[in-house]
Order: structure tokens, then C-alpha cells, then sequence
């Protein structure tokens, strides 16, 4: 899929920077991945041009398929796996033996992967590129042992770093890379957008979708093609307050627990007189008193810490269904 129109502005911005190293930065949901990989492509381009790169060269299709042999990907192997990235054959064969479950974060000897892949000479005699996402997934070691090639890239080598989570990263990391803060599309922008990508659907569906995903109109075509409507979204805050969770069952445990957290958010600001930002204000039910919205935030927050972990998903729900209920129970009949 082509690069969505504020990608694709940023992406002209970017490829006139010189630094070595570049930490693409922002929110959930704005496409810190996306942009790096074209950026990627763009530097390893035969034939790049103004608005990137070419798309035809025997490079770029190199990366279509996941082969040039002058990009190095350092990711998680589960989001590897899911981006099509080859992962190194050891790895592969213990993951395929059960030896060994595809980890959230990068290896140690996968950064050490990419630090033997920065002595190698260009394939192509011209860039060689290290892609790390997302860059919060080093963890201490991988990260240490990152730092000197980070900082002082041998010959024509660069890095990109994407990220949903800066603060995590060490400052240490940080400090060797040129930040480049990820620019929020405008809302004409993003309502064209999902227009474009989504033919038919009504104008006032399309804006409670990019609402329902806080301005991220890429997360809402997503949601829109895995059966997200509307009506589904309005119905929720009143569902969800009356214990009904069949509505956002199906959902992953992540989508659940964003959606409590909008829900939990909404009815917070509202309480302190504020608009809601996630929801219609007649969507929502009646708001309990803060100190008890207070209570349910701090208690989502603790759960999304721990929701990775392999906990029965049916029973993880059930906790959060009782919880919401009890927070929004005493409120709920309006």
C-alpha cells in the first residue's frame, strides 16, 4: 500500500537528513514502521527520486521480498515473524523444534547480528542500512551492546530507529540518534484518506472511526476491514456498563483494553467538564464520581502491564467485565 499522504510529506522532509542514526518517534499508531521502511528502501534506491523511492529497481523489490542483503532488520522474533522478516536459521530451527517461543523483545544475539553486519562491505558498494523496531524492545544488553556501532557507524552504514514508547528507550540510545517527532495528520487529511480506502461507506461513520481511534485514521481503516461499524462502537460505553461484553469478545486483549481505557478516559474528562474524545457524549453512560474513575484508571493501567503475559484470555475477560461493572454499576441506568 502506498505511503498514506502526511507519511509520504514526512518521508520528503526525512531524506534530506545526513545523520547516521534517526529515531522516528510518536504516538501508537502513526506509522513509525511504515515510514522507516520506505525511508530504508529510499537510501538503498537505484534510482530514488523527490517523492521516494522508486519502486521498480532490482533493490526495492530485493526488500519486497525481504532479501537485500544490505538492510538489516533487528526486531522481536514475534514481530518479525508477522512483517515477514527471515529470522536467523538458528533461531528458526529452535523455534520450529518448540525449543524456543518467539520472543516481545530483541535478543542480545540478534544486536550482536547486526554488529557483524555493520563490518561487512555494501553488497551494492553504495548505503547499508540497520532498521530497529521497535526500538523500546532492546532490552539492556541488546542496547548496550548496540551503543559504540550506534554511535560511530562504520563507512557508509546508517541507522533507523522507530519507536511508539521514547521514554523507554535508554537516554543513552536516544542521545546518538536525530529525533524525528512523527507529525499527526490533519483531520481534512484523514477523513479524505478513509474515504479513499474505504468507497461507500457514510461520511459520518468514517470521522466517529477516526474519533473511536484518536485520530489515527490507518488504525481505523484497519479496524473498518476487521468488521468495526459504528452502530457496534455507539452501543459499547452502555454495554459495557451493563456487564454485556458479547459486543468486544472477539476482540484481541489489547483492543479490549483499549477500548476500556477510552471508555475510562471519557467519562474522567466529562466529570471535570470537559468534551470526550473518544466517544459521543450521548453514547456514554452516566459518570461515577472521580474518586471511584479514579480507582477503575488505576486499576487498567496495573492490568495492561501484565496483559502479555500468558493468562487465560477468557478468564482475563471475565475479571475485566466484573471490574468495569462494578466501576460504572452504581451510574448506569440512563
Amino acid at each position: 500500500m502506498p505511503l498514506s499522504p502526511w507519511l509520504a510529506r514526512q518521508l520528503r522532509d526525512l531524506q534530506r537528513q545526513r545523520g547516521h542514526a534517526l529515531l522516528l518517534a510518536g504516538p501508537p499508531g502513526l506509522g513509525q514502521y511504515a515510514l522507516a521502511l520506505e525511508l530504508a528502501r529510499t537510501w538503498l534506491c537505484e534510482q530514488p527520486g523527490p517523492e521516494g523511492s522508486c519502486g521498480q529497481c532490482t533493490s526495492c523489490h530485493a526488500i519486497d521480498v525481504r532479501t537485500h542483503a544490505d538492510l538489516f532488520v533487528l526486531m522481536p522474533e514475534l514481530h518479525a515473524m508477522a512483517q515477514g522478516w527471515p529470522l536467523d536459521p538458528r533461531t528458526q530451527d529452535k523455534i520450529d523444534k518448540k525449543e524456543l517461543k518467539p520472543s516481545k523483545f530483541i535478543r542480545v544475539d540478534a544486536a550482536r547480528e547486526a554488529i557483524a553486519f555493520s563490518q561487512l562491505t555494501a553488497s551494492r558498494g553504495g548505503t547499508r542500512v540497520v532498521l530497529v523496531s521497535p526500538a523500546d524492545r532492546l532490552n539492556i544488553e541488546s542496547a548496550n551492546a548496540l551503543l559504540k556501532t550506534l554511535e560511530e557507524p562504520p563507512g557508509s552504514l546508517r541507522f533507523i530507529l522507530s519507536t511508539e514508547a521514547a521514554h523507554a528507550l535508554l537516554p543513552t540510545i536516544r542521545s546518538r540518534c536525530l529525533t524525528h517527532t512523527m507529525e499527526w495528520p490533519t483531520e481534512a487529511e484523514a477523513l479524505s484518506w478513509l474515504a479513499t480506502q474505504n468507497p461507500g461507506w457514510p461520511q459520518a461513520d468514517l470521522a466517529l472511526a477516526c474519533r473511536a481511534t484518536g485520530g489515527r485514521p490507518e488504525q481505523a481503516h484497519e479496524w473498518i476491514q476487521t468488521g468495526w461499524t459504528a452502530e457496534a462502537w455507539s452501543r459499547l460505553p452502555r454495554q459495557v456498563a451493563q456487564g454485556h461484553w458479547q459486543s468486544i469478545s472477539d476482540w484481541t486483549v489489547a483492543r479490549q483494553m483499549d477500548a476500556l481505557l477510552k471508555l475510562c478516559h471519557d467519562l474522567m474528562v466529562r466529570q471535570a467538564g470537559g468534551a470526550p474524545r473518544f466517544f459521543e457524549n450521548s453514547q456514554l453512560p452516566a459518570s461515577p464520581p472521580m474518586t471511584q474513575l479514579n480507582a477503575w484508571h488505576r486499576d487498567l493501567v496495573q492490568a495492561s502491564r501484565t496483559m502479555e503475559h500468558p493468562y487465560n484470555a477468557g478468564l482475563l475477560q471475565e475479571a475485566w467485565a466484573v471490574r468495569a461493572r462494578q466501576a460504572l454499576a452504581l451510574h448506569s441506568a440512563t
